[in-house]
């Protein structure tokens, strides 16, 4: 079995292949202070919850944009597992051309993202995810990955307005029924969703004008997709476990079909 892991800023999120057999997935906080002890145990939990033992664990996989957790995630890989993890990092087979002026930026969840949409769609694409930050990845029918745009979060726009506006209070993000709302939770919502939509949407316009691919497929991952994807009209398909179905297609190109 292929166990991935994709380290993002906020949520680490683990998921357990067999084959093309998607067994499960969990998402944990992102801890620079949890040693490799404290995971590996939380990691045997989650396996044995679905009846899963280490030794069955063949292959991992991991993509991480946070460096001070990888010290961790390998040692539970050679400790708990016994196996040498393939990070997602310059030099690994991926079959994504980088068209940027540094290659070494591009965030490997970016990478994975763009070699799992590859996996089951033609160029060209662009991606968003919906995670700390939002990303939009641009990737030609060529499979070249060109560039991308970054925003604020969703949930890292809401704390900004709880933490520096005294009187605005942390609220959950739902899409309310109308835009113009009547009291101040409606109102926050209202702007963090389809204000936030819109954004979606004129980004994207002006994405698919410079690619010069005008009906480019959109797909969307992440935690809130499935939110913004009720309002925003040019998210076309949303795919939650995007980011865990290219780190098994990277696996798969590097380490061939054994699982």
């Amino acid at each position: 079995m292929l166990l991935v892991v994709d380290a993002g800023n906020s949520h680490t999120v683990l998921g357990l292949f067999e084959g093309d057999q998607f067994k499960g997935h969990w998402r944990i906080v992102t801890s620079n202070y949890r040693t490799s002890d404290e995971l590996g145990l939380l990691l045997h939990m989650l396996l044995h919850h679905i009846g899963i033992t280490p030794d069955q664990i063949t292959g991992c996989c991991v993509a991480s944009v946070v460096p001070q957790w990888n010290p961790a995630l390998v040692a539970v890989s050679r400790q708990f597992f016994g196996i040498e993890p393939l990070m997602v990092e310059p030099g690994i087979k991926t079959g994504l051309v980088l068209q940027c002026d540094n290659p070494r930026e591009v965030g490997a969840d970016r990478i994975v993202n763009a070699v799992g949409a590859l996996e089951e769609h033609e160029g060209p694409l662009i991606i968003l995810d919906f995670g700390t930050a939002t990303t939009f990845d641009a990737v030609t029918r060529r499979r070249e990955w060109i560039g991308e745009v970054i925003v604020p979060g969703i949930q890292l726009s809401a704390d900004a307005l709880f933490e520096h506006c005294a009187k605005l209070p942390r609220v959950d993000i739902v899409v309310p029924r109308h835009v113009i709302g009547r009291d101040t939770v409606t109102n926050i919502r209202s702007g963090l969703t389809y204000g936030y939509a819109d954004m979606v949407d004129g980004l994207i316009r002006r994405m698919r004008k410079e690619m010069d691919e005008p009906k480019a497929k959109v797909i969307a991952t992440g935690g809130l997709a499935g939110e913004i994807a009720r309002v925003a009209r040019s998210i076309d398909l949303v795919d939650p476990l995007l980011t865990l179905k290219g780190l098994r297609a990277v696996h798969r190109k590097n380490m061939g079909e054994a699982e």
